[in-house]
């Protein structure tokens, strides 16, 4: 039989093993902000400027990605027909954190930076983020080629797949891809 006691240190126990859960999923963080800009541009990387989605943007932004993004406005940064962008989609159920370098019209660089589920993260390997090298808009701004899944993590390339696609897209929207 159980005492007063012996249920609080069951309920303790418990507490203490869920917070201790919460803390083995933990946000996974492969590289941070300031480590992608200086890898896009070096040590001197440009101002951040802001796309703004509203009318045809928004539009296409919806388009690309099957859905609103999450903001209204966008950071970037460009020099020299070269882009920056970090991007947000949701995997399963939690955002995934992209950094995607432009240059002039295909991909120069594509990498998780944050990766917060708990089942697909083989998506940050270099195996399979080195097929969106060299990748370029084909027609109706889709990608000109396709990306091999990943058994398991299907909505995570799908999402890093939209997320390439609507980096591309803006890179030459915001007029970086003309050097702006």
């Amino acid at each position: 039989m159980s005492t007063a006691r012996e249920k609080l240190l069951v309920a303790w126990y418990l507490t203490l093993a869920m917070g201790l859960s919460s803390t083995v999923l933990a946000d996974s963080v492969y590289e941070t902000r300031e480590q992608f800009l200086t890898r896009a541009f070096g040590s001197a990387h440009p101002q951040s400027r802001v796309v703004w989605f509203s009318g045809a943007t928004k539009m296409e932004v919806k388009r690309l990605l099957g859905h609103d993004y999450a903001t209204l406005r966008l950071r970037y940064w460009c020099r020299e027909g070269r882009s920056a962008w970090i991007l947000d989609e949701i995997g399963k159920e939690l955002p995934i954190t992209v950094g995607v370098i432009i240059d002039q019209d295909h991909i120069q660089s594509l990498r998780v930076l944050v990766y917060r589920e708990n089942r697909g993260g083989e998506v940050v390997a270099p195996a399979f983020t080195e097929q969106f090298d060299g990748m370029t808009q084909g027609s109706d701004n889709q990608l000109d080629s396709t990306i091999d899944g990943i058994s398991g993590a299907t909505l995570s390339v799908n999402a890093l797949t939209r997320l390439a696609g609507l980096a591309l897209y803006l890179h030459k929207e915001t007029g970086c891809k003309n050097g702006a």
